[in-house]
């Protein structure tokens, strides 16, 4: 039976799902994480669970010479840090293996479990009450005119911006091979849903449902006061190609990597095949998030 329209889905009550295996990512800029990284791995070894710390969460041999991430077979991965560091974990796990972020920062729209609530939602969590939550990824190419080809995986946002000291850039929007337009901006972005809170909605894009099927392409600063922010199908083919010669252009993915683009690169951006899932523990809806983090009071 399927929840009626407008009603919230009941937890998912997984209790054949045995986390046997945990990975632990820790902030490594943050001293904070770094000791809760340390007694987590005490805490989780003592209920009979694998342990596996990220490189960076070893200080002074902390957790022995275990493997780190990269290859590991995991039934799960805690994220200790803020938004930043999910996005780089989501990237880079080569396998769907579930997420669950411990917000150590200020804000936080996917690290959702404060650190005070660290342990009682592990607790639920290794019971099986959580619900898994998917979201989708956009993969990114540069296609240079060279040749040269650089592929990218993206949870949040692709930035295509002029540097400080660039001049205003001009770009081609091509949607499905249709022309949107040739414009003028300082740039543009491309968002996921998970993404819209991001850089997209300081850039006056729309807030999306996270679950939605959709991409939000939103220029930046543009020179006609007409172009607005595109909302489309995340199974379109986006393509940008820069048509502005001798200025300091470059592709930014989820605000952590990217590559420098020249006159005529071109850079195609659609629905990856892969997606994330994050495990949801704490009793608060989308909306809870926006209403708190974003101050809108109730």
């Amino acid at each position: 039976m399927t929840p009626e329209a407008g009603e919230a889905a009941a937890p998912l009550l997984s209790r054949d799902i045995a986390f046997r295996r945990v990975g632990v990512v820790a902030k490594a800029e943050s001293a904070e994480a770094m000791r809760t990284a340390a007694e987590l791995d005490e805490w989780l070894v003592r209920r009979g669970i694998e342990v596996r710390l990220e490189e960076a969460s070893l200080p002074g041999g902390v957790g022995g010479a275990r493997a780190v991430l990269a290859g590991a077979e995991l039934d799960l991965v805690v994220v200790l840090g803020g938004d930043g560091t999910l996005l780089s974990v989501a990237r880079s796990l080569e396998r769907t293996t579930p997420i669950i972020g411990v917000n150590m920062g200020s804000l936080g729209f996917l690290t959702e479990v404060n650190r005070g609530d660290l342990y009682p939602t592990l607790v639920r969590v290794l019971a099986g009450e959580f619900t898994l939550e998917e979201r989708s990824l956009l993969s990114a190419e540069v296609q240079r005119s060279n040749g040269e080809r650089l592929r990218y995986r993206v949870l949040n946002d692709a930035v295509i911006a002029k540097t400080a000291l660039s001049r205003i850039i001009e770009l081609a929007l091509v949607v499905d091979g249709n022309l949107v337009g040739n414009f003028r901006a300082d740039g543009l972005i491309i968002s996921t849903p998970t993404g819209s809170t991001a850089y997209n909605l300081s850039a006056g894009g729309p807030i999306l449902y996270p679950q939605l099927p959709v991409a939000v392409i939103t220029p930046i600063c543009a020179h006609t006061l007409s172009l607005r922010p595109l909302v489309v199908p995340d199974t379109s083919r986006i393509e940008v190609t820069l048509h502005t010669e001798l200025e300091e252009v470059y592709l930014t993915l989820d605000g952590q990597e990217g590559a420098e683009l020249h006159h005529r690169d071109r850079v195609v951006i659609g629905r990856s095949d892969t997606v994330v899932h994050l495990i949801k523990a704490a009793g608060r809806s989308f909306y809870d998030s926006l209403r708190g983090k974003l101050r809108w009071g109730g």
